[in-house]
């Protein structure tokens, strides 16, 4: 933990330049379990420097000398694959299984798809007479948050070595020690000094990055607030932003579904990781005929759900990251009642005998109305709104009916009609039938959820400059 107090520059672990300290909070006990240090632009400065130092010998590294660090570092995270689970499980209140098999499974996956990618992605094509070129961008700046820290921070580094840049990260303050071990990671796999730099701060350190005259690409993963102020102070160096921002995702149950099994996985996948993931299906659309036998599905999948200690074998739902999320989401429930949504389960407060610890009450609103609060900002919490409609056409209208447009989710029974209903859904991706997650499929959204794509090929493009050569192929 006292790497917290220290930055990873150039290959070695560095004092901050007078940092200030602050505690990281266990969500599960409301205590301090480490300390981390907030950086400057002094410190940004320090890590650009080293990246950029670092981008000519990296830039011109072959093919196969990045498939050996992505399959090298793909080993050491499967060593401490263990550590992984528990250190993303202390910093932000995932169950401990939940924690280590998907948050820091995700992790890994994304060092191996890209392993997996590069060993055919065509850096170079011909067009004729013309060559087209695939060459890495430069330096880029890499801000990630606390909520799916190691998959958020590996796909983005995965890729970035792949496409041969350097990089800057700058993990949330809030979880920072996920981040830490993947430094370490690439520290043991000998990636060269400079490739890849930590430094951790709040939004100075953010700021200071998007500005940087020096960093060519900004890649933000966060709320949709925080993605405009990078993009508005990354304008006057005419950087690339990539943004993976905020999420309202509609999940369409079309009135052919086997009821029982497709509300309770859409109750079970909106509170999946206490609500906190961008792409939660977090607004049900139902028939208005269906609505009195879904808010009861629904009820009884919310009261199934064990909410308790993240070390607790039997926990499903841990507590949410900090007092201030707790304190957001309590505002939004509380909404929800005060607007006239119907309030099915869960409501204000924390779960009866959980008196320590930010947990929330798994909360079913059914009735609820497109304007309401509930239904149109993000409350990333397990809080599910039932939203009835009046046939296919209503649904797609609500569901486009909104600034965000991340994710999306189609039921039915006639798979010809899912994929109808789908390509009507405006938004960056679409699961029919809760299909399994693709880590090579393009992550990202239309509208206010974001620009750009992430995740395998996709990945690797977002850090990528195109220069064609005329007269190449010349004969």
């Amino acid at each position: 933990m006292e790497k917290g107090l220290k930055y990873f520059i150039n290959g070695s672990w560095a004092d901050p330049v007078g940092a200030t300290a602050i505690d990281v909070i266990n969500p599960a006990t409301e205590q301090p379990f480490a300390k981390v240090a907030l950086g400057t632009k002094a410190d940004v400065d320090r890590a650009v420097a080293a990246a950029r130092a670092a981008f000519p010998a990296f830039a011109a590294s072959s093919r196969e000398e990045r498939l050996a660090l992505l399959e090298k570092i793909a080993a050491i995270y499967k060593r401490r694959f263990g550590e992984m689970g528990e250190t993303i499980s202390r910093e932000m209140g995932a169950p401990l299984s939940f924690a280590t098999r998907f948050q820091a499974g995700a992790g890994m996956g994304h060092f191996r798809t890209m392993h997996g990618i590069l060993k055919t992605y065509p850096f170079e094509e011909a067009h004729g007479a013309t060559e087209i070129l695939r060459e890495p961008i430069g330096v880029v700046g890499m801000i990630t948050p606390w909520n799916w820290p190691a998959n958020q921070i590996s796909c983005k580094i995965a890729a970035a070595l792949a496409a041969g840049c350097t990089m800057v990260l700058k993990p949330s303050e809030v979880a920072p020690f996920s981040a830490i071990l993947i430094a370490e990671m690439l520290e043991e796999a000998d990636v060269p000094a400079g490739v890849f730099n930590l430094v951790h701060g709040d939004r100075v350190v953010g700021q200071a990055m998007a500005e940087h005259p020096q960093i060519d690409c900004m890649s933000f993963t966060g709320s949709t607030g925080a993605g405009i102020d990078v993009a508005i102070r990354a304008a006057p160096t005419v950087k690339r932003v990539g943004q993976e921002l905020g999420g309202k995702s509609a999940n369409i149950l079309l009135d052919d579904v086997d009821w029982s099994k497709a509300v309770t996985e859409g109750v079970k996948l909106c509170f999946r990781n206490s609500g906190q993931s961008c792409n939660s299906p977090t607004r049900m659309l139902v028939p208005a005929e269906r609505m009195g036998e879904v808010a009861e599905i629904a009820k009884a999948a919310a009261l199934s759900m064990k909410v308790g200690d993240p070390a607790a074998a039997d926990s499903e739902l841990g507590p949410v990251v900090s007092d201030l999320q707790w304190r957001k989401i309590q505002d939004l429930i509380q909404s929800g009642i005060s607007e006239g949504a119907t309030l099915v389960t869960g409501g204000p407060g924390k779960p009866e005998g959980l008196n320590q610890g930010y947990y929330v009450k798994p909360t079913v609103f059914a009735d609820v109305k497109p304007d309401m609060r509930i239904a149109r900002e993000e409350i990333f919490g397990p809080v599910l709104s039932i939203l009835p409609y009046k046939d296919e056409a209503d649904a797609i209208r609500i569901a486009n009916d909104h600034m965000f447009g991340l994710a999306g989710y189609v039921h039915s029974s006639d798979r010809d009609r899912a994929k109808r209903v789908a390509r009507q859904v405006r938004a960056g991706m679409v699961t029919l039938n809760m299909a399994a997650a693709d880590p090579a499929a393009p992550f990202g959204g239309y509208r206010q959820s974001g620009n750009g794509r992430e995740w395998g090929q996709h990945g690797i493009e977002e850090y990528l400059e195109i220069k064609a050569v005329m007269g190449w192929n010349a004969a």
